[in-house]
C-alpha cells in the first residue's frame, strides 16, 4: 500500500495470473526513480474544490499509501492536519526524514490494507495509485471503511485501475469496469471522473498499457 505502486515495472509477467508481483527487492530504485515529483492532479482538483466551498470542513486528510510523501507534503505545506498510512517501513521512515516535511501536524502509521482502520469525520481521503494492489477480496471492506469514515461533505481522491490495463491478468490485484465505477461513487457527488486508456511506461522506463479512472469527489 505504498506510492511505489504508481508507473511501477511488470515483474515475472509471464507467470503473472499465477504468481504475485515481486516488488520489494526494487524498492530503492523505485524511491530514487519518483524522488522530488510534485503532487498529483487529483489532490490537487480535491485542494481546489475545498477551499472554493462554503464553510469547508476541518482541514484533516488520510494519505493513503502515502510512499515517501508526495501528497502529504502538499497537504501540510496547505495547513492540513495528515494522517499518513503505508504499509511499508521504509516508506514512513522516508517521508519523516524530508527536510520540506513539517512534523508539527503528522501522524504516521504503517498499516497493511487487511489490518486498515480509519477514524471518523475525514474530511480528505487521498489514495493515489494504491487501492488497485488490495487483494480483490479485501477491497469491499477497504472501500466501506474509506467511505464510512469521511464526513457528509468529505471528499475521496485517487485513483482505481481499469479492466483493460495490462496488469489485469494479476488475480491478486483488483480492477473495475466504467459502471463498475459509477457504482461504488453512489455515495458521492462526483467532481471530477476522468478516464485513461493508453499505452505508457512505468516509473523505470517499461513499456506498460494504463487503463485509469482518476477520481475526485464529495461524500452527500
Amino acid at each position: 500500500m505504498c506510492d511505489f505502486l504508481n508507473r511501477w515495472p511488470l515483474v515475472d509477467a509471464p507467470t503473472a495470473a499465477r504468481d504475485r508481483m515481486k516488488f520489494d527487492a526494487q524498492w530503492m530504485q523505485y524511491y530514487q526513480a519518483v524522488e522530488g515529483r510534485p503532487p498529483r492532479p487529483t489532490l490537487i482538483r480535491a485542494l481546489e474544490h475545498h477551499d472554493q466551498t462554503p464553510n469547508p470542513l476541518p482541514k484533516f486528510a488520510v494519505d493513503l499509501g502515502c510512499g515517501d510523501g508526495r501528497d502529504t507534503v502538499e497537504l501540510l505545506n496547505r495547513g492540513w492536519r495528515v494522517l499518513a498510512i503505508d504499509g511499508e517501513p521504509e516508506a514512513i521512515a522516508r517521508l519523516r526524514q524530508r527536510s520540506d516535511c513539517s512534523r508539527t501536524h503528522l501522524e504516521t502509521r504503517v498499516q497493511r490494507f487487511e489490518d486498515l482502520t480509519l477514524p471518523p469525520g475525514i474530511s480528505l481521503v487521498n489514495a493515489s495509485f494504491c487501492l488497485p494492489f488490495c487483494p480483490p477480496e479485501q477491497f469491499p471492506d477497504l472501500w466501506d471503511e474509506i467511505v464510512a469514515t469521511l464526513a457528509v461533505g468529505g471528499r475521496f481522491c485517487g485513483q482505481l485501475f481499469g479492466d483493460r490495463d495490462s496488469w489485469a491478468v494479476y488475480n491478486d490485484m483488483n480492477h473495475h469496469s466504467r459502471d463498475q465505477v459509477n457504482q461504488l461513487l453512489t455515495p458521492f457527488k462526483v467532481e471530477w471522473l476522468e478516464e485513461e486508456n493508453h499505452p505508457g511506461k512505468t516509473a523505470l522506463g517499461e513499456e506498460k498499457h494504463w487503463h485509469i479512472f482518476n477520481i475526485v469527489a464529495r461524500k452527500r
